[in-house]
């Protein structure tokens, strides 16, 4: 768990980052209609979380003069009976480390005045639709009542910008429950490779999987898990997960337990059988050295691009050595030839989002790796059923990704727990 002293470090800093006289508001998520009169599990928003760490919907928090002010729900015993326990304004004070709190119900009147006379309103119009009329219907009172003495801000600023390169560096507390996804998630992997033999479909796979989040105290998954056996593993995003496991096909499985907030996310590919066929054996081993090829390169001072770019040498080179592509290797990856193989990115941003925030680029240059920021590496190779190679490589899908942290003297394999080497599979499997 975050200390609460944490978040209330983080408002600080926030505010610090702009003008001492504006006004900084940042919305919670509210609940989303999954049908009629169900709800999607809620899911709160992930920067108001990353400042407040409140898990209720219908809630704003406001920065201003150096205070930090909560609007969330009133207490209401009867909606708590059917719906469950709320905070409440006066409890919220001491269990988030607020200075003050209200009802949300007094968030129209309370923005005109906050905002009176300030010069700037720091906020991110349309990122929570909701929050967007109570802010708009107090410009627009300020605004109209200048025989008032009323004055609202001139300046609107986005906060994200800043707020995100503040996500984007994991504390050590973050890095905790980030160790603890990834071993969470791990274990669900290596359980999903033990079960598989005993198993007819993809979805069995998926129940596994999630049961073991959910019996290690992650009940939600950090996004919708790809178990793709077959040609399915060549669908980049296949969810459908309804298909049968077959002797003799690799299954891959993209998927990641989200606790606290924070995400894993782990891909694992492994033969339904517990054996690599040669041509499974051959594409696998390639990836699983672009994958450490790239490892090679990640550590401060390097970059994504510079990782990028070793992975696709070492794939294009192998993809030769195998036939599958034909020509020199650097005049095929000056021509992109291998994206009919590789077609998406090597890895991104990890944290409160799978895909988490923060730039790739400072100042139109590939950002350096710095310790603290988390990424996956995710290499991977997709020959689908109409690929125009020998039929014995067609529709095989293989992905390998790892959890990396950047330390200040390299990096941390965060999900090391889950087999990749393809013994290591074959004998967890055996066993």
């Amino acid at each position: 768990m975050i200390p609460q002293a944490e978040f209330a470090a983080r408002r600080q800093q926030l505010a610090e980052r702009f003008n001492a006289d504006a006004v900084i508001v940042i919305p919670a998520a509210r609940e989303q209609v999954r049908s009629r009169d169900t709800d999607y599990p809620f899911r709160q928003d992930s920067d108001f979380f990353y400042l407040t760490g409140f898990n209720e919907p219908d809630a704003a928090l406001v920065l201003c003069e150096g205070q930090s002010i909560l609007f969330c729900r009133e207490k209401d015993p009867q909606a708590e009976i059917w719906h469950g326990r709320r905070l409440g304004p006066d409890a919220a004070i001491s269990a988030l480390g607020m200075d003050e709190a209200y009802c949300i119900s007094e968030l129209d009147d309370a923005l005109v005045e906050l905002l009176n006379g300030k010069a700037a309103l720091v906020y991110a119009m349309a990122h929570q639709a909701w929050a967007d009329k109570p802010v708009l219907a107090a410009l627009q009172t300020l605004r109209d009542a200048p025989k008032q003495t009323k004055r609202a801000p001139n300046m609107l600023l986005d906060p994200r910008s800043e707020l995100h390169e503040m996500r984007l560096f994991k504390s050590d507390a973050e890095l905790m429950v980030m160790r603890k996804a990834a071993q969470i998630s791990a274990q669900a992997h290596a359980r999903a490779m033990q079960a598989c033999g005993r198993l007819d479909y993809e979805y069995q796979l998926e129940a596994e999987i999630l049961h073991e989040f959910a019996m290690q105290g992650a009940r939600h998954p950090a996004y919708s898990t790809i178990v793709g056996s077959g040609d399915n593993a060549c669908i980049l995003h296949y969810t459908e997960n309804n298909s049968t496991l077959k002797a003799g096909d690799l299954v891959l499985i993209d998927a990641g337990c989200e606790l606290f907030g924070y995400a894993a996310d782990i891909t694992r590919t492994f033969p339904v059988s517990g054996q690599f066929s040669p041509e499974q054996r051959a594409l696998y081993q390639l990836v699983l050295d672009a994958q450490h090829a790239a490892l090679e390169v990640i550590k401060p001072g390097s970059n994504l691009v510079s990782a990028t770019n070793r992975c696709i040498q070492v794939l294009v080179e192998g993809l030769v050595n195998l036939g599958l592509l034909q020509g020199e290797p650097a005049k095929l990856i000056e021509a992109k030839a291998y994206r009919q193989f590789f077609m998406h990115g090597l890895g991104h941003w990890l944290g409160l989002d799978v895909h988490d925030v923060g730039d790739y680029k400072v100042c139109d240059q590939d950002r350096p790796f710095a310790p603290g920021m988390v990424l996956t590496v995710e290499p991977g190779l997709y020959i689908a059923n109409d690929a125009d190679v020998d039929p014995k490589w067609r529709g095989i899908g293989i992905r390998i990704e790892d959890n990396v942290l950047i330390t200040a003297d390299g990096h941390e394999n965060l999900t090391f727990g889950v087999p990749k080497r393809i013994d290591a599979i074959e004998a967890l499997m055996a066993g």
